[in-house]
């Protein structure tokens, strides 16, 4: 498909930002784990979230959706599985439930679309070997251990340790099943943890159903033997989406955008204090080891201004549903700007965008 955008005027008007994918993810599947009914709204049934949806309902509990809201009935059990679990391209959908999958009391298949069974999985391969728990991967199909039943599950309680560098899907995942377990536990980062806030928002949502866990410096402390209890919530609007209208105001367009939450946990509200360095002149460094999401929208904030922009610790990026570091760069250099990428950065000489032709696949 072919879409051609043609330079006019600056747009203008009120936009609201839509919800929140990440918390969105989160929610279904603390209501999945409960018992009883949950209602989410202001839900946006993306694909990934679709994915979810669907996989809650295979795996434990039923689901209905409405325009945009899901009731979400937790059956307390793990249902017999008839077929793999398609993820779809969704990387959170994938890693939040491979922790799930160790409950119950089966083995569950994964399957996935895209690049996302290539995506690495090594920090929990790692630790499920460590564990002595089955896990098998091949020809893009991931299969693993559900130990015995609800009350005899593949993980046991006690310490997991994970590099903090990686990402923070692999430790919200583990967050999810620990509270489960029959003793306490703690989540350790072995490297300094780069990803705190979407732990945050992972707490957050667990705390809405009933879920407690603590902080003890870097170290997440989770008590065992904790149960999920429904809950009714709406699903805030999205930080991250938001950052691209942000984009759209360094350009030149007079927007004022509604629904955000100013006192959200999203980490990914920093877009806010870059937009606002992005607008003088001058060289600046931007960190993105918490806010990887960001890049794109930051990207063209950079290659308009005066100054270079250098966005450093980003390797992840290239661990996305594309190399998101290297599409980034193709993209500005095919809209006339100028980037360079590193191993992990992108530096960003700013001038004007002249337009071209830009290969979105």
């Amino acid at each position: 498909m072919l879409v051609t955008i043609h330079s006019s005027r600056p747009i203008g008007g009120s936009i609201t930002a839509p919800p929140s994918k990440s918390m969105a993810h989160r929610a279904v599947l603390c209501a999945a784990l409960a018992t009883g009914s949950s209602h989410i709204t202001n839900l946006e049934f993306s694909k990934d979230i679709s994915a979810t949806l669907a996989a809650a309902g295979q795996l434990c509990a039923r689901v209905t959706t409405g325009p945009a809201d899901a009731v979400v009935e937790g059956l307390g059990r793990f249902a017999p599985l008839t077929a793999p679990v398609d993820c779809c391209e969704s990387g959170s959908t994938l890693r939040f439930l491979i922790p799930i999958a160790s409950l119950t009391g089966q083995e569950v298949t994964f399957t996935g679309r895209g690049r996302l069974m290539e995506r690495p999985q090594g920090p929990y391969e790692n630790l499920f070997r460590e564990k002595g728990i089955a896990w098998s991967f091949k020809d893009g199909v991931l299969s693993v251990d559900g130990g015995k039943g609800y009350d005899d599950y593949a993980l046991s309680p006690g310490e997991y340790r994970l590099p903090g560098n990686v990402s923070s899907q692999f430790f919200t995942g583990l967050l999810f099943v620990l509270p489960l377990l029959d003793g306490d536990s703690t989540l350790v980062p072995t490297t300094p943890l780069e990803s705190r806030d979407y732990l945050e928002m992972t707490r957050s949502v667990l705390e809405l159903a009933g879920v407690e866990s603590r902080w003890e410096g870097d170290v997440l402390h989770i008590p065992g033997r904790q149960h999920y209890a429904p809950f009714e919530a709406a699903v805030e609007a999205d930080w991250s989406q938001a950052a691209f209208w942000y984009a759209a105001i360094a350009l030149g367009s007079k927007l004022e955008l509604e629904g955000l939450n100013a006192f959200s946990v999203q980490g990914d509200m920093a877009v806010v204090p870059h937009f606002l360095r992005l607008t003088h002149p001058g060289d600046l460094t931007i960190d993105l080891s918490g806010i990887p999401d960001l890049l794109p929208p930051l990207a063209v904030m950079a290659a308009v201004r005066s100054g270079t922009t250098r966005f450093v610790n980003a390797a992840r990026l290239r661990m996305k549903e594309s190399d998101r570091l290297a599409t980034v760069c193709a993209m500005l250099t095919a809209l006339g700007g100028r980037c360079e990428e590193g191993a992990d950065s992108l530096t960003v000489t700013g001038g004007t965008l002249t337009g071209g032709t830009v290969d979105s696949a």
